[in-house]
Order: structure tokens, then sequence, then C-alpha cells
């Protein structure tokens, strides 16, 4: 099995209402306990607003902390998953569930490499 990062992509803005996260959250965690149920979980969760981002990059001999996100844009990472899939076609059934349960885009990306070569 080859692991796959499931990420969803967020609109700028901000949480939704409640009455509007509540229903997306509870189809969230019946597509976790999915994919649990086979097999497929490795690792999920949500991340907080880009606002709280943290980059370190390196510039000549310097290493430098900024606040905020790498990038700015109208969407950003706003939860993942990293699933294992027998193959691309599996993986994207599992984004697509993803989607419909977030009604977010999700991109479905492989890991290179094979498991073991990133879990210890």
């Amino acid at each position: 099995m080859k692991h796959y990062l499931l990420s969803i992509q967020q609109p700028g803005g901000g949480p939704a209402a409640p009455e509007v996260l509540e229903p997306i959250m509870r189809d969230v965690e019946a597509f976790n306990d999915e994919l649990r149920a086979a097999g497929a979980w490795v690792f999920a969760g949500g991340l907080h607003d880009p606002a709280s981002a943290t980059v370190v990059r390196v510039r000549g001999d310097e290493v430098l902390v900024t606040d905020g996100p790498y990038a700015e844009g109208k969407e950003h990472v706003g939860g993942l998953s990293i699933i294992a899939a027998p193959d691309l076609d599996a993986a994207l059934e599992w984004g697509r569930k993803l989607a419909r349960a977030t009604t977010l885009p999700v991109e479905v990306r492989p890991f290179q490499g094979e498991p073991g070569d990133h879990l210890s």
C-alpha cells in the first residue's frame, strides 16, 4: 500500500458559521470512521488559520523566522488526511468522499517512496 496526502483547500475568511460547520464535521467524522474501518487510516487533522503560521527560511548563513503564511492566497490548506491505498484510483475515490464530506476541493498527492521510507 502506498501513502497519499489528501489536503483540504479551505477558502480564506475565517471559520464557517456553526450551523454550516456542524453537519460538515459530522460528515468528516463519518469519513474518518470509514477510513479506519477500511484499514486506510494513517493520520488526519485540521490546521489553525494561516495567520498562526511561522515561516523558517535560510538566507545565506542566516536562518530567518517570520510570522504569517509562506504565501498569501484566497485558499489555504485547512486540514489533511494521510491514507494508505493500493493505487491512485483508490486514493482518488477517498478524495472524492472527503470532498463530498467537506464540500471543499481536495488535492490528492502520492508520497515518494514506500511507507517504510517515511515511517519508523
